[in-house]
């Protein structure tokens, strides 16, 4: 439920100057960092596997040597986990930089831990709300063979890793960040095997621009793979309640955070997938029983089909047609 201390501090910030306040930039820099979970090194293993294991069950590459992740978020970890299985390259694309080099050292670390010893992928138990759920929560070693984690994992390949955590600038470096980005001309066209996110693209304000970007990004070969919250985010009484907010109220609500969500249903993703022309090879849909009637729906919500309502979360992995 939305609190009416924050409605009522979000009135404020459209006054002109009160923004330049520092009390209320504090505010509205704790809320724009820190993005909850990606610095936990299990975690990031957790949603690194599960991508991987999923774009095996879709006959997808499984070895993508060129990846770009959006919103990594407190950490790359989960980019440092796509190196060690075998990436050569890793963008990490973001609005605001919330990694920082001790964190991404000490993430690899354990991480490295975790992938020596062949560690069981973290299910349900540990991460309940974390998606896609997997049929098999067992280490992919049929992914990651011995032969494929012996070579990734070689002293002088991890030590290489490190020194691109150190180094990120460097025009060498196996990690690239680019925090801000705001342009498809961030990377190289046609040159990214694999662009995926993690409960990202719910809070991405201009999704047309970031579809076409990752089409421009992606090689002919290559695939996106995005998990996907289609929830309110505690910003409403109901998981779907955020969809019956008229815009106004979801101004007041919204305030001037950046990395707010953007109440866009599963059908607009679909819709600008379609519209880019991917190829759509899985669609894993969360469902949730919907508290809302079509009455209460605002206005922009009106018309979304009956299958947004019961759609809180959806997995999606897409090829270029």
């Amino acid at each position: 439920m939305v609190s009416a201390r924050r409605i009522i501090f979000n009135i404020g910030t459209f006054i002109p100057g009160v923004t330049l306040l520092s009390p209320v930039k504090r505010v509205l820099a704790r809320r724009s960092l820190g993005t909850g979970g990606t610095d936990s090194a299990r975690y990031c293993f957790s949603v690194w596997l599960r991508h991987l294991v999923m774009a095996a069950e879709n006959g997808l590459n499984t070895n993508p040597k060129v990846i770009a992740e959006l919103g990594p978020g407190d950490s790359l970890g989960t980019g440092i986990a796509a190196l060690l299985s075998g990436a050569e390259i890793y963008y990490a694309f973001d609005v605001v930089q919330h990694a920082n080099v001790a964190r991404n050292l000490a993430m690899l670390d354990e991480l490295i831990a975790l992938f020596r010893l062949g560690t069981d992928i973290p299910g349900a138990d540990e991460f309940p709300v974390v998606e896609p759920p997997l049929s098999d929560y067992r280490f992919p070693s049929g992914i990651l063979t011995r032969d494929r984690l012996s070579s990734a994992l070689q002293p002088e390949r991890v030590e290489r890793i490190r020194d691109s955590l150190k180094n990120w600038q460097a025009n060498d470096s196996m990690v690239r960040y680019r925090a801000p980005w705001f342009s498809a001309k961030t990377t190289e066209q046609g040159s990214v095997d694999l662009i995926f996110s993690q409960a990202v693209l719910e809070h991405v304000d201009k999704l047309p621009e970031v579809y076409h970007a990752m089409k421009l990004w992606l090689a002919p070969h290559g695939y996106l793979s995005h998990q996907i919250d289609l929830s309110s985010h505690g910003l409403a009484n109901e998981w779907n309640g955020h969809w019956t907010h008229s815009a106004l109220q979801w101004n007041l609500i919204r305030g001037k955070d950046i990395w707010s969500i953007n109440r866009e249903p599963k059908s607009t993703h679909l819709r600008l997938l379609k519209n880019e022309g991917f190829r759509i090879v899985c669609e894993l849909t969360t469902r949730n029983s919907n508290m809302i009637s079509r009455l209460q729906l605002a206005k922009r919500y009106q018309g979304i089909p009956e299958d947004d309502l019961t759609a809180a979360g959806v997995f999606i992995q897409a090829t270029q047609q």
